[in-house]
């Protein structure tokens, strides 16, 4: 199996979108399942605010955390030790292996991961497979192609196809969301509840917000670099969708969503 490249990387611009991550607005649907002292494995943890917020719910019970970035553990880990959150751990990890005995949680959460990997379907396997009988297996990944927003910036077009094919590229599937039931079923599940949400900036605050983490991202971090380097753009067509972000970022009436699919398994 070869192995997929993340495509964003953990430059600034990234993080900035990530800390942003709450339990209520990346993990609603998960919420109703969890209970105090339940053992929770979080996959993909990235800075950790949202396996904060997760391991506040579910306290006393002790969460793992885990990325297959060594370098954003720092950040998890600080995370939680200014909420005072003792009873979280931290490790490295690839969701194709984990390095976990069956049966090991209560709850296995991976908030957009499976965008990401080079092998979904063996990935929840491998969720389901360390997951305890009665638990549950959470996964939410955004759907880039159903992304839209408004005014129409034509170059914001060109974003979208761009960044779809260098994720592509890297091995990955930016339309996860609408494929996490397909690759749940071909996991091995068969008691799943689907369901959908969405992120979405409109007020003046958020669209500046959304608008500059997407140029800097777009022409500053490891996305930057696979688009030119992979031969898919030029450093002034990113220049160009740079602006194009602060454009949208600075109309009155900008408006853009982000639809999620998301899964809860029974194990």
């Amino acid at each position: 199996m070869s192995e997929a490249t993340y495509t964003h990387g953990h430059h600034e611009s990234v993080l900035r979108s990530h800390r942003w991550r709450t339990a209520q607005n990346s993990a609603g649907y998960l919420l109703p399942e969890l209970r105090a002292g339940q053992a929770l494995l979080d996959i993909g943890c990235g800075p950790g605010t949202l396996t904060a917020d997760l391991a506040e719910r579910v306290a006393p019970g002790e969460v793992t955390a885990v990325d297959r970035a060594e370098g954003v553990l720092a950040a998890a880990r600080a995370e939680a030790a200014a909420r005072g959150l003792a009873s979280v751990r931290f490790a490295v990890a690839d969701v194709h292996a984990l390095d976990f005995p069956d049966d090991s949680f209560d709850v296995v959460h991976a908030h957009q991961v499976l965008q990401h990997v080079a092998d979904p379907v063996r990935a929840l396997g491998e969720m389901r497979r360390v997951c305890r009988p009665g638990g549950v297996v959470a996964v939410r990944d955004v759907d880039y192609a159903a992304m839209t927003w408004y005014p129409e910036v034509p170059v914001l077009d060109e974003w979208l196809t761009l960044y779809r094919r260098v994720a592509r590229a890297n091995g990955g599937e930016p339309d996860a969301g609408r494929r996490l039931l397909s690759w749940a079923y071909a996991a091995g599940f068969t008691e799943v509840t689907a369901t959908a949400s969405a992120w979405c900036h409109a007020e003046a605050v958020e669209r500046e917000w959304w608008s500059n983490l997407w140029a800097d991202r777009t022409t500053s971090s490891d996305y930057a670099r696979h688009a030119v380097d992979g031969g898919h753009a030029t450093p002034e067509l990113l220049e160009s969708v740079a602006a194009a972000w602060r454009e949208w970022g600075a109309a009155g009436d900008g408006w853009f969503s982000s639809l999620h699919g998301e899964l809860l398994c029974r194990v």
